[in-house]
């Protein structure tokens, strides 16, 4: 018989082998979106369709992912989440192998879609620290999540070029969907039994998202600073590629790619800012990490000429974004904790669109206005999160004996 652990959550909490595998599962999913960048050249070819075609195709990956944060995150709320998280990884698995086996690149669009909407599994994962981790240890268990998503951001191009030039870009995603299969048994059978944390529907679920951010405060500010600096982080990557590929550099599309091993600084940060957002609260380690981001996009605007500067600027600015997204959003589960998933899927949803419109600003800043103003404006934006969040002392503050946020508009 499934009980319900929101409140046990309280009481005890998750065992570490368990968070590691939810963090393994959370970086797999969301590895899927990207393993096929790096070969769409050999897709199209396969397919006998044009590079934009291809391209079309696997720009439904993020539109996907968007649907996938508004329609099935908040089902882990509804729902017993370990039914819903495999389920969801089980699908994801199924659209991946229909994805290896197209023909046309119509249908490679469809499943890429669905592939898409399955991936945001990371976003359902992270809800579910909410509700199950112990207040205390909330945000260093969220640290260890987002961890996982991080490397799976990454590793998804790096692997994904990888096994295509070793056994093909349909081989390659044969193994992915191998690997989301073995996940979804694997988390049907460790994470913790639960049953629904709400009784509404999930149609009313669905209509009380857009009332939350009139309802809490906390939300507003958490999301808002949020959309801000992810806007900065993908204004600066996509332009980043922009500038290394015209003169005076014209880097290859492989030289450019090796860039993203800066990133890697920002998967231990995570871990990091999750230990400190538990012992000296979330506004202390938002504050810092955007200190350091902030600082970071303003010397890379005149560091590109250097390799190793703008490596470590690009390495800095990751972390710092990447501590501040920990801590932010360990703020947004804590709203709620007996049903964070709704809250989660508001946050993500109004963080994701400021990361499209980001990578959308990014590329065509650095044609019109050069790289030095593109990163100028990446640290306005930062600096205005951080703006945001000095304002909001006083209005939201996380309290960890209690694990819920207080908020001074809440009914």
């Amino acid at each position: 018989m499934e009980t319900d652990l929101a409140g046990a959550g309280r009481r005890r909490d998750l065992p570490g082998p368990v968070v590691w595998f939810m963090s393994l599962a959370a970086g797999l999913g969301t590895a899927t979106i990207y393993p096929l960048q790096p070969a769409i050249a050999d897709v199209a070819d396969s397919l006998h369709a044009s590079l934009g075609a291809v391209g079309v195709a696997l720009a439904c990956g993020p539109m996907g992912y968007l649907v996938g944060l508004g329609l099935l995150v908040p089902l882990v709320d509804r729902f017993p989440p370990r039914r819903v998280l495999s389920a969801q990884v089980g699908v994801l698995a199924a659209a991946l192998f229909m994805s290896a086996v197209v023909s046309d690149v119509r249908v490679l669009g469809a499943s890429t879609s669905v592939t898409g909407a399955c991936s945001a599994v990371g976003a359902a994962l992270s809800s579910m620290v909410g509700r199950l981790a112990s207040p205390h240890r909330r945000a260093a268990t969220l640290g260890i999540l987002t961890a996982g998503i991080s490397a799976g951001i990454l590793a998804g191009r790096i692997v994904g070029g990888w096994l295509a030039e070793v056994i093909g870009w349909r081989g390659m995603l044969m193994a992915f969907a191998a690997a989301c299969a073995a996940v979804a048994v694997g988390l049907l059978l460790v994470v913790p039994t639960a049953r629904g944390g709400v009784e509404r529907g999930y149609l009313a679920t669905l209509k009380s998202i857009p009332g939350l951010f009139v309802r809490y405060t906390a939300l507003r500010s958490a999301a808002t600073r949020g959309a801000l600096w992810f806007f900065a982080f993908c204004a600066v990557w996509a332009g980043l590629a922009v500038a290394l590929s015209e003169p005076p550099y014209s880097y290859s599309a492989e030289r450019i790619g090796l860039y993203a091993f800066a990133g890697l600084l920002g998967i231990p940060a995570t871990r990091v800012a999750g230990l400190f957002t538990d012992r000296v609260g979330a506004r202390r380690v938002i504050l810092s990490g955007l200190a350091v981001a902030g600082a970071a996009a303003a010397v890379v605007g005149v560091a590109l000429p250097s390799a190793p500067a703008t490596l470590l600027c690009l390495a800095l600015f990751d972390a710092g974004l990447f501590a501040a997204q920990v801590a932010n959003q360990s703020t947004v589960l804590a709203i709620d904790p007996a049903a964070p998933a709704r809250f989660n899927s508001a946050y993500m949803l109004v963080y994701f669109v400021g990361g499209s419109l980001g990578t959308a600003f990014g590329a065509t800043a650095v044609e019109r206005f050069g790289w030095p103003a593109t990163t100028g404006f990446a640290a306005a934006a930062v600096v205005i999160a951080a703006a945001i969040t000095l304002a909001a002392r006083g209005r939201s503050v996380p309290s960890t004996s209690t694990g819920r946020v207080q908020d001074a508009v809440e009914s």
